[in-house]
């Protein structure tokens, strides 16, 4: 059983690797919902006890898929979900009291629920005071909707802003040796407020496999084919790099994988890994990662094959860079 860490100031206690379900309707390739599920059982075994999705993920099939889940394991995890992402070329993210508590219940029905423990605004809209976010968030959870409340994507002064109207109860960011921002400034936003730190993506979108992804072969529907870190003059720049960790990794007698969950949370003590792989034998990798207790020594080593800011290409390219929060 992995080890424990705090989902916010006087949240419970889950396991310092979660269990993000993105992935397990296909966004990286066709997928399989029973070999989703049967995966979903055997992290709950493993002690994966917070679970992680949103309304968006499969066009809310992410949710219903996970209402099967529920109902023979809903007393064994923490469950998260967010709301705030329109579909809408011409009004991407809404924040507004009406559209939140509207998607609230719908995700509520599709999970076959009457709360979630966490809910997280999953976009800021620019436009919309933060302030005024908050109180609907802080409304739901007062009617006993919600447990917490999440922000994700935003910046650190977004966090200072939303902190002063009520408690935030954990961040989630895309955080790994692949993509390092939180280290300048939202890290330590959260330490001050008590927030957990929640790491979506933290081996790097599957480049920390055993065996690093090959972009050409990515089967029809696969995000990653339209992130400028894959894209052919990147690519060849950053897979030597991977390559390089990989025999890093199997050095110290780990995995790839194993390893960069346990750099990431040896970052600090509030920070939760969510990967969202469907693969078990990789879940038992990453679960491994958390268990791992890295020295100044390994950390040293770590950072001279991948410093920070190694990575070639953007995090994200096109309408996907509209809605997370820039703050460097």
């Amino acid at each position: 059983m992995i080890h424990k860490r705090q989902l916010g100031q006087g949240g419970p206690m889950v396991g310092a690797v979660a269990l993000g379900t993105m992935n397990f309707l296909g966004t990286y390739g066709a997928a399989d919902p029973g070999a989703s599920l049967r995966c979903m059982a055997e992290c709950v075994e493993m002690g994966i006890d917070h679970v992680d999705t949103s309304d968006v993920y499969g066009a809310g099939g992410a949710e219903e898929l996970l209402a099967r889940f529920l109902k023979t394991h809903g007393d064994r995890v923490t469950l998260a979900t967010k709301g705030g992402i329109t579909r809408q070329p011409d009004h991407p993210f809404d924040n507004s009291d009406a559209y939140l508590t509207r998607a609230l219940e719908a995700s509520l029905k599709r999970l076959g629920v009457e709360r979630v423990d966490l809910y997280y605004l999953h976009r800021r809209q620019a436009d919309h005071p933060i302030e005024e976010t908050m109180q609907t968030l802080l409304r739901l959870r007062d009617q006993g909707k919600i447990g917490a409340i999440g922000l994700s994507e935003i910046a650190p002064a977004t966090l200072e802003r939303a902190a002063a109207v009520g408690p935030v109860a954990a961040v989630q960011s895309e955080y790994s040796l692949w993509t390092r921002q939180p280290e300048l400034g939202l890290t330590g936003a959260c330490a001050r407020h008590g927030a957990a730190m929640v790491a979506f993506s933290p081996v790097g979108r599957g480049v920390f496999a055993d065996t690093p992804p090959d972009p050409t072969a990515f089967a029809p529907g696969d995000l990653r084919a339209t992130m400028p870190r894959f894209q052919p003059d990147n690519w060849a720049r950053n897979l030597p790099r991977l390559r390089a960790f990989g025999d890093l990794a199997r050095d110290m007698g780990q995995g790839p994988a194993s390893l960069a969950i346990a750099w990431v949370l040896s970052r600090a003590p509030r920070v939760i890994a969510l990967p969202g792989s469907r693969d078990i034998a990789h879940w038992r990798q990453l679960a491994q990662g958390a268990d791992l207790s890295l020295d100044a020594e390994q950390l040293a080593r770590i950072e001279a094959v991948l410093p920070a800011g190694w990575a070639h290409g953007a995090r994200y390219g096109g309408a996907m860079a509209i809605g997370p929060e820039s703050y460097c």
